[in-house]
């Protein structure tokens, strides 16, 4: 049992979700005393009281920050990942999460099918959505795989090497191999939080594709799996809400307003992608290049061009 311990990152911003989270993680769980969570919770007030209140308190690492001290998602994620204490997983979600029963075994079986093929698998995928309606969530019955790829009309510039990416839905009974992680849902080996740590200069944008790239070419291997056992509340197009970290509330008392750190975070990207690179932790590895992560994406950081499919020469 002491091989199945799974430690979940949970980052919040003014959540009104976080409770919900993580009470469905744990009802849902075949294995809930195996379960231990790192909380960062980003709010007006803590919440340490309610935190204790909970039946399995002593399974949470809880970290407040206010509102006006953060400094984006990135850097709240790294504090989160300080939180590891040795688990055996590694499941990252984001704050408006529901699990299906038995969530945690299917994972660890997924996985360990998975170390078949790979040393260093990593379970990844933009998960199905739910919605709350009347108190109640709402999810639909899904099978398809949901592979993350990145738009096909777009092209990387010198000045907007992030491009977007979207999800390709496609009918398969087994994990698809991907290039892009998708950091509301990341399940893999608890070693992945002292091999690929949080860069905490990011904020926002960036995120996904540094996750990607420096996995990969440390010797992570990304798979999309067949219906995950969990669900995203997603934003409404064109509603607002408060949880947004550059929301204008709080940005007046910010030291760091957030188009500084949107802009911080695109120069340290294009120096990882195209510059210098970075230095370790938070740089490349070596176990594979660069050039073969664009091969697998598709993307040409150098030349800032999407490649053709008969382009590529993919392993």
């Amino acid at each position: 049992m002491g091989q199945a311990r799974i430690f979940i990152s949970v980052v919040a911003h003014r959540e009104p979700l976080l409770f919900f989270t993580l009470n469905s993680a744990v009802a849902q769980a075949s294995q809930p005393a195996l379960l231990s969570f790192g909380v960062v919770d980003q709010n007006t007030v803590s919440q340490r009281a309610s935190i204790t209140l909970l039946p399995y308190a002593k399974q949470i690492r809880y970290v407040y920050i206010p509102t006006e001290d953060t400094l984006g998602v990135c850097w709240a994620r790294s504090i989160a990942f300080s939180l590891y204490d040795g688990e055996n997983y590694l499941l990252q979600i984001d704050a408006h999460t529901l699990f299906e029963p038995g969530w945690d075994d299917t994972l660890r079986r997924l996985h360990t099918a998975l170390l078949i093929s790979s040393a260093k698998p990593i379970v990844t995928t933009r998960p199905f959505a739910f919605e709350m309606r009347h108190g109640e969530p709402v999810f639909p019955t899904v099978s398809d795989t949901l592979v993350v790829t990145p738009r096909p009309n777009e092209q990387p510039t010198p000045d907007k090497v992030i491009l977007h990416f979207e999800n390709q839905s496609r009918e398969s009974t087994q994990p698809i191999t991907g290039c892009h992680i998708a950091a509301a849902f990341l399940f893999t080996h608890g070693t992945f939080v002292e091999e690929i740590p949080y860069d905490p200069y990011l904020y926002f944008s960036g995120e996904e594709f540094n996750l990607s790239v420096r996995a990969f070419t440390h010797g992570w291997d990304i798979f999309h799996p067949p219906r995950p056992p969990l669900y995203h509340a997603y934003r409404q197009a064109g509603t607002s809400s408060v949880s947004l970290h550059w929301q204008p509330l709080k940005e007046g008392q910010r030291d760091s307003p957030w188009g500084y750190l949107a802009e911080r975070e695109k120069r340290r990207i294009t120096r990882l992608l195209r510059g210098e690179g970075l230095p370790a932790p938070y740089g490349l590895g070596k176990a594979r290049t660069l050039e073969a992560y664009c091969q697998i994406s598709g993307i040409d950081y150098q030349l800032l061009r999407q490649i053709p499919p008969a382009e590529r020469n993919l392993p």
